[in-house]
């Protein structure tokens, strides 16, 4: 066949191309508002023959491209961006979101064309008219190009004029939802009245202003706003700029409602369980989303990529809410722990958020730098750490089962705790129910089933069910049994602070010893359930000497009796002159005594050794070694106008014995009859001023009052401190001091025979032979190091290069 004439190549050309693009994106006279007549698509198809007999029809799709991008870089987008500027001198909102829809649709004028010809330009490609791409790629390259050249970089008051329209959407659309709610159901949930109360607040009145648009209620241009948002969205879906322009503006809407509504609703709140209520809030978050990312109306159908953008938003928003409501938790956390078990809804939530977002190492930073600054200072009672610590074993176990986040996070408590002086007084005092707000670890003590205290506890391999078995988080220390961490109790937990439970056996003797000794009636019901319930813990021997302390109560309380009724039946005038009740100690199971001089007047030291010879014959080859500085004295001091009953110790009853024979003493002459130092005597001295019964005038000379002087000005005596409650128990530092005597003779014995030993061999050597009694407990290197130096600076050691020596003279 004759190819045609170069006029009819011509003139197929301008058809088509006229056809494709508008005529002045060609540099033709026609104005842009005239619209292009329909043509046939038989005679484009016979247009595009003519192009094929010259094998031009491969070039159709890059001209088109080419084309499409010319005018948007040249007409199209300048003419966008002049109509969007003139939102900078427009104030009023409604004007803005007008300006703003006029503009996108100006540019859905222009780019129309375009796109009509990109719909029959694939429809050729597809019937195999052109060659190129394909269809699906000259598309992408279409609307690529759209985002490309118009909204490649945008200006900040275009920003803000998105932002702004879709807030205001946002914000009537939840209001109509709101409403519709309402008058679905009547009876409105609390969520509901609190945003009742906030859409009051913001809109600034009940009846004057629209809480949607903000606007007077007879100018409310709500109906009208939700008009031009469904307009803008058609476009932009139309366009394929939907995501482009309006992603950052809804992201930004959405995190900021989250987090204010978050702020109102949860912040200090913890009793409650916001999880159900924000998933409804959410849902009508999504029911917006849906207006923007779906078609509306009566021909609405949704596209899969529609549907898939939607998936994708839900996804975001829950996951940026539990984000940001696990970050808010987090930050609340030393309060959540501090008000737990009421709190408990919030730990639960928490546990919930945790479990989709990776915040686990946010969670421990957090709240070790929390715990520090809060709890671990000086300003701060053992007792209300101990408490702390306690809550957060509760807590921290109902959000991390496996326990590793308590194990991390409270780590710095344990170290700290093993500073303080008191701490393991004050955990035995919790157990024993003596201290205050103890009532969580009495409780502990006394369930049915506990966690038995021995060294080498359960592995992992005695799961009694393979299927039971759950893998520790990937931040948990390979180096400790899962199944041991995951079965400690509080107790367990608080023993395990020093690593060693002799301590705490320890202290509990000398606590028990303390409570039995200040008794005086024999009364031990309440130490004998303490003592069984120690006993499943710690085990059997190491409570032994605790039942012997209390057998001794039960015999003293025997002997007693017999005595008593001996007593009774000797005549009247062989009987002692005042009653007296010993409290008999195996001293090799009770902790070591406080020692004090006293010398007691001779009528009390005969009825004690009466007393030594009638025990004597009830326990052969047993005798008594009285402690005269301990024990209670019932006195009554009659003097001439009044008499007063008293209940004091030993020493004060000496004291105003000796009154009997002299009405006048200075204190040196009582500290010497006593044997009792000066120092002490003064201290003592007190109780009788205090009471009314002696003066001090001089000073230094004490008189008995015997009539009270009823118009003489009251002096304000001050009692010293250490004189309440005194305990019968040397104290720690005393105790410390006779152990690391007895470590002195050791050392002396290994220099005499070694000649001279390093620190470490010393202690190594110390740590083999002496440190395995019961009774004795362990010296650190640090602490041996300093009584070694002690003893340099006494003259009794020599230490150079290195090593300790004993000098020559030394014996």
């Amino acid at each position: 066949m004759e190819p045609p004439a170069a006029a009819g190549l011509s003139a197929a050309w301008h058809r088509l191309s006229t056809a494709l693009v508008p005529p002045a994106a060609l540099g033709l006279a026609a104005p842009r508002s005239d619209p292009v007549g329909p043509l046939k698509d038989a005679d484009l198809r016979a247009a595009l023959e003519v192009l094929r007999c010259y094998d031009l029809h491969s070039i159709v799709e890059e001209w088109f491209i080419e084309v499409l991008q010319t005018d948007l870089q040249a007409n199209i987008a300048p003419e966008f961006w002049n109509c969007i500027g003139q939102y900078e001198n427009t104030a009023e909102e409604p004007q803005c979101s007008s300006l703003l829809l006029d503009a996108f649709c100006l540019l859905k004028c222009r780019l129309d064309p375009y796109l009509n010809s990109l719909e029959l330009l694939e429809r050729w490609t597809k019937a195999g008219l052109l060659l190129g791409t394909g269809a699906q790629m000259l598309q992408e390259k279409v609307y690529t190009m759209f985002k490309a050249i118009l909204f490649f970089s945008t200006t900040k008051s275009f920003q803000e004029m998105i932002q702004q329209f879709y807030s205001r959407t946002f914000r009537i659309y939840m209001r109509q939802w709101k409403k519709g709610e309402e008058g679905m159901n009547e009876c409105e949930s609390s969520m509901s009245e609190n945003e009742q109360e906030s859409d009051t607040e913001e809109g600034g009145g009940e009846s004057q202003v629209c809480a949607g648009c903000g606007s007077k209620k007879e100018q409310c241009w709500c109906p009208k706003a939700m008009e031009q948002f469904q307009q803008l969205n058609d476009i932009l879906r139309r366009l394929n700029l939907l995501e482009r322009v309006s992603a950052d503006a809804v992201t930004t809407i959405l995190h900021r409602m989250i987090e204010e509504r978050m702020e109102q609703r949860c912040r200090g709140e913890y009793e409650h369980s916001f999880l159900n209520e924000f998933q409804e809030w959410i849902e009508k978050v999504i029911g917006w989303l849906s207006r923007v990312f779906l078609q509306d109306g009566p021909l609405a159908r949704s596209s899969p990529e529609a549907s898939s953008t939607l998936k994708r938003w839900r996804c975001h928003v829950q996951r940026f809410f539990y984000r940001i409501y696990a970050s808010m938790r987090i930050e609340e956390l030393f309060s959540i722990i501090r008000d737990f078990p009421e709190s408990k809804p919030a730990v639960e939530d928490l546990k919930f958020c945790l479990e989709r977002t990776n915040q686990r190492q946010q969670l421990l930073s957090s709240l070790k730098s929390a715990l520090e600054m809060r709890l671990l200072h000086p300003g701060v009672n053992t007792s209300d750490i101990i408490t702390l610590y306690i809550s957060a074993i509760k807590a921290l176990r109902e959000l991390d089962p496996s326990m590793v986040i308590l194990e991390v996070a409270c780590e710095p408590i344990r170290k700290y705790l093993r500073t303080r002086e008191d701490t393991v007084r004050q955990i035995v005092a919790g157990l024993t129910g003596d201290a205050e707000g103890s009532g969580d670890l009495a409780n502990e003590l006394s369930k049915a089933d506990p966690v038995t205290l021995e060294n080498g506890q359960e592995s992992d391999d005695d799961i009694s069910e393979p299927g039971d078995w759950v893998p520790d988080p990937v931040d948990a220390d390979p180096g400790k049994s899962s199944s041991k961490r995951r079965s400690s109790d509080i107790i367990s937990l608080l023993v395990s602070i020093y690593g060693s439970k002799d301590l705490f056996i320890n202290e509990y003797r000398t606590l028990l010893a303390d409570r039995l000794l200040h008794q005086f009636n024999y009364s031990a019901e309440r130490e004998i359930r303490n003592v069984e319930l120690l006993k499943l813990r710690f085990g059997e021997a190491q409570m032994h000497y605790c039942e012997v302390m209390l057998k001794d109560m039960a015999d003293s309380r025997r002997i007693n009796a017999n005595i008593r009724d001996e007593e009774e039946k000797l005549p009247e005038e062989e009987r002692p002159p005042f009653s007296l009740v010993a409290v008999i100690l195996s001293s090799e199971f009770w902790p070591p005594l406080k020692e004090e001089k006293l010398e007691l007047p001779e009528q009390v030291k005969e009825a004690m050794e009466a007393y030594s010879k009638k025990y004597e014959k009830l326990k052969a080859m047993r005798t008594l070694n009285w402690k005269y500085h301990l024990g209670l004295v019932n006195l009554d001091v009659e003097l001439a106008d009044r008499t007063l009953s008293l209940s004091v110790s030993p020493v004060h009853a000496a004291i105003i014995l000796h009154f009997q024979t002299k009405s006048t003493w200075t204190l040196t002459e009582l500290s010497e009859v006593l044997k009792v130092p000066v120092t002490s005597l003064k201290r003592k001295m007190t109780l009788w001023l205090q009471q009314g019964v002696l003066r001090e005038e001089p000073p230094g000379t004490f008189t008995v009052i015997e009539e009270e002087q009823k118009d003489q000005v009251e002096k304000v005596v001050l009692i010293d401190s250490d004189e309440e409650g005194d305990s019968a128990m040397a104290s720690q530092a005393d105790q410390k001091e006779e152990e690391l005597q007895l470590f002195w003779t050791y050392i002396q014995a290994m220099l005499t025979n070694l000649e001279s030993l390093s620190l470490e061999r010393i202690h190594s050597m110390l740590k083999m032979f002496v440190m395995t009694g019961p009774v004795v407990t362990e010296i650190d290197t640090q602490e041996l190091q300093g009584f070694l130096q002690k003893k340099v600076r006494d003259q009794q050691l020599i230490y150079s290069g290195g090593v300790y020596r004993l000098p020559k003279n030394c014996n």
